[in-house]
């Protein structure tokens, strides 16, 4: 009786010819099945739209069906179980952990810079607005155009009017 030996090259083909057909009979069975808002049946290799509601699901991937039962099953956990699970979860895989991180890092960033901008701003429209009450008190003559596009002088009136607006524009961005 004669011996016959597989050659190096022939045993890698082999396994990869036997791992393509198992993950490609994986791939063939999950099949989703659901029925769509006019009743017609759907069937899928993706979860059906969001929406549609559990009773008009008919079939699931085995992998989902027991994803879908983890998740009813967590759901129906107390609340206060859930910090801890995350807490875990977060210990768990540092690299998830470190981009977490880095995102609030870069959101507090733009915070803080619009925060910075918008102080800017009303440090300078506080500024203008004094500059114009100041403008406003020493009885300076002040000309403003109309919609006709006539000049027209303030009287007392208006004066008073635009002294109180801008009294209020002081309040709001002078911060007194």
């Amino acid at each position: 009786m004669k011996k016959v030996r597989a050659s190096s090259s022939v045993l890698p083909a082999l396994l990869m010819a036997g791992l393509l057909v198992l993950g490609s009979s994986a791939q063939a069975g999950m099949q989703w099945k659901w029925r769509d808002a006019s009743g017609a049946i759907q069937y899928s290799d993706r979860p059906p739209p969001a929406g549609t509601p559990d009773k008009d699901i008919l079939t699931r991937p085995a992998a989902s069906a027991r994803a879908a039962a983890r998740a009813a099953e967590a759901a129906s956990a107390a609340s206060a179980a859930a910090t801890p699970a995350a807490a875990a979860a977060s210990k768990a895989d540092p690299e998830l952990e470190a981009r977490r991180k880095k995102a609030e890092e870069e959101k507090a960033a733009k915070q803080k810079a619009e925060d910075e901008k918008i102080a800017k701003q009303k440090a300078d429209n506080c500024q203008r607005a004094r500059s114009y009450q100041r403008t406003l008190a020493d009885g300076i003559r002040i000309v403003r155009t109309n919609q006709k596009g006539e000049r027209e002088f303030l009287d007392d009136k208006a004066r008073a009017e635009e002294t109180q607006r801008n009294e209020e524009a002081i309040a709001a961005n002078c911060g007194k």
